[in-house]
């Protein structure tokens, strides 16, 4: 029983890592990524443990099987949260650093606010939470980048 039981929370996690969003936290690795894969960076300013809208654009669209998939090969994801709950405190260096973007990108202190970003860090659009389809998210961020 016990194997059977670890050999699904195994599965579950393989199926899991296969579609794990890759985002990263430092904006100067995102556009260094973004210049080698020739990619847009979408930014994504949240309050993840406090933002109703950042947590359904999280549920709704960068969860989901079909934004992942489509992201790994077209985007580099950098996120920037905010979070208010001790539990979930980032470092004094990522605080810093995302304070830092919000200066740069996010004077309004708008959640959830997307920025589409060119390699070299040039904002091509922005948008933010709307009840819609992943493909759908998909096809406006891309208005931005074409």
């Amino acid at each position: 029983m016990k194997k059977s039981i670890i050999l699904v929370l195994l599965a579950l996690a393989s199926f899991n890592a296969v579609f794990a969003q890759d985002w990263q936290t430092d904006f100067s690795k995102a556009k260094e990524i973004a210049t080698q894969e020739n990619k847009p960076i979408i930014l994504v300013f949240q309050g993840s443990d406090w933002c109703a809208p950042c947590i359904k654009l999280y549920r709704e669209i960068w969860t989901t099987e079909t934004f992942q998939s489509y992201a790994k090969d077209n985007f580099v994801m950098l996120q920037a949260d905010f979070p208010r709950k001790k539990a979930n405190a980032l470092s004094e260096t990522q605080t810093k650093a995302n304070a830092e973007l919000a200066e740069a990108f996010n004077k309004n202190g708008i959640f959830p606010f997307v920025v589409i970003l060119d390699s070299k860090g040039n904002v091509l659009g922005e948008t933010g939470y709307k009840k819609t389809t992943p493909t759908a998210y998909i096809d406006e961020l891309n208005s931005f980048i074409e």
